[in-house]
């Protein structure tokens, strides 16, 4: 048996993740959504758990485009008229007019050159940092950036990588400091919203430094910003952190977002000038050698962001920001600790492992969805539940869920 001396390797590995408490476990699966309608927002069920119903608390999807009609509608149109899949890479003849029509959408709504559309917002991060860094790159990286900005660094070859703690523009400046004359170009990356703890990266502070030292480096200081959370469901328009903390245009120089999270449907992207574009056309191994999203998935994302790009986006953007602060008044009352902002990342800081996973069930128990993160995942006395406000939710969901939290004696 070709596998008889692997597999219980394997099994040992996978023991040991579930005796850490970091193994992820068996997944939720979503048998059937029920549409939110009067004052009851969408409703999911699950296998297994026969017709009970829950709220789902624990979505990406902030402004529920995903269930909107018109953005489904735009996606069984653009099927129906190129078929089901890509059929090939970008560069042999995956490339369809409505891929180009989304990535000149992407690009407007932006306000930058060009966009380019990958598989996913991963692939983005991964595909956009490696062929920017050189053996004369330093990486400089905030300490709490999301997984695949680590594993992008892991894979580039730079010619050192330097560590500031989170959102502390001081400690940046001296990293930069510290590389000036060492290195030709510096890449600085960052979250714009930081997925766990919902805050927000200073952007226009972080701009400002990059460019006091953008002299310093031979080719240049570029900041590079992930603000796949952000976009579609931060800022008065949607925009993200770039609009919300008021960054001068050109401060941020590669925007990486994502089509999967505030616009509901599935992949990411990248927008830059013109230039940078085109040479990540030409460089970007998970766009080279990897499928498109397909052109349906490419008519739904242009048609959600025409929808962001609207009143009714607007209004949407209101709603989620007032349900929002709703929530977070109403964990003030029932005394459960939060970090207070305005994007829709509401982390519950239980802080004990044994009472976060025990709250975690018992919101499952009684019909909500939420995600625990628990030692060792997070250091001791950083235990958090991470809740997702969605603008389909209505402001009876957010009340019923903070009914139930009220109840829990555990």
């Amino acid at each position: 048996m070709p596998l008889d001396r692997l597999t219980p390797v394997l099994e040992r590995d996978v023991a040991r993740l579930e005796e850490a408490g970091t193994a992820k476990g068996a997944e939720h699966v979503v048998v059937g959504v029920r549409r939110g309608e009067g004052d009851r927002g969408p409703r999911f069920r699950l296998e297994g758990e026969a017709d009970r119903e829950f709220i789902r608390m624990n979505s990406n999807s902030y402004l529920g485009l995903g269930l909107r009609p018109e953005v489904m509608e735009a996606e069984e149109e653009g099927t129906r008229r190129y078929g089901a899949g890509p059929g090939a890479v970008r560069f042999i003849s995956g490339t369809y007019d409505v891929h180009v029509e989304l990535e000149e959408r992407l690009a407007a709504f932006h306000g930058r050159e060009a966009a380019m559309i990958f598989s996913s917002a991963y692939a983005t991060i991964v595909s956009t940092i490696v062929p920017l860094v050189t053996n004369e790159t330093v990486l400089v990286s905030d300490e709490l950036n999301h997984n695949c900005i680590i594993n992008a660094m892991k894979l580039a070859r730079p010619a050192g990588k330097a560590i500031y703690g989170h959102n502390d523009v001081s400690e940046l400046e001296a990293r930069l400091d510290e590389w000036a004359g060492k290195a030709k170009r510096a890449l600085v990356v960052t979250d714009g919203i930081f997925s766990m703890r919902g805050d927000h990266a200073p952007l226009d502070e972080i701009a400002a430094v990059c460019r006091r030292f953008d002299d310093r480096f031979e080719e240049n200081v570029v900041l590079l910003v992930d603000d796949s959370h952000g976009v579609g469901a931060f800022g008065e328009t949607g925009r993200g952190v770039e609009e919300y903390v008021g960054v001068p245009d050109g401060g941020v120089d590669v925007l990486v977002g994502t089509l999967g999270k505030a616009f509901g449907v599935n992949g990411g992207y990248v927008v830059s000038n013109a230039a940078l574009v085109r040479f990540l056309r030409e460089s970007s191994p998970m766009y080279i050698y990897s499928n498109p999203i397909t052109p349906g998935e490419a008519q739904a994302a242009k048609a959600a962001v025409d929808f962001v790009d609207s009143e009714g986006g607007r209004r949407a953007l209101a709603h989620l920001r007032a349900l929002t602060r709703r929530f977070e008044e109403g964990l003030g009352r029932i005394g459960i600790e939060t970090i207070p902002g305005e994007h829709p990342v509401v982390p519950l800081m239980i802080r004990d492992t044994v009472r976060t996973r025990a709250m975690v069930r018992h919101l499952f128990d009684h019909g909500v969805l939420v995600t625990g993160l628990t030692y060792p995942v997070v250091p001791k006395g950083d235990e958090e539940i991470r809740t997702q406000i969605n603008a389909d939710h209505t402001e009876a969901d957010v009340d019923r869920v903070l009914e139930i939290l009220d109840a829990f004696d555990g």
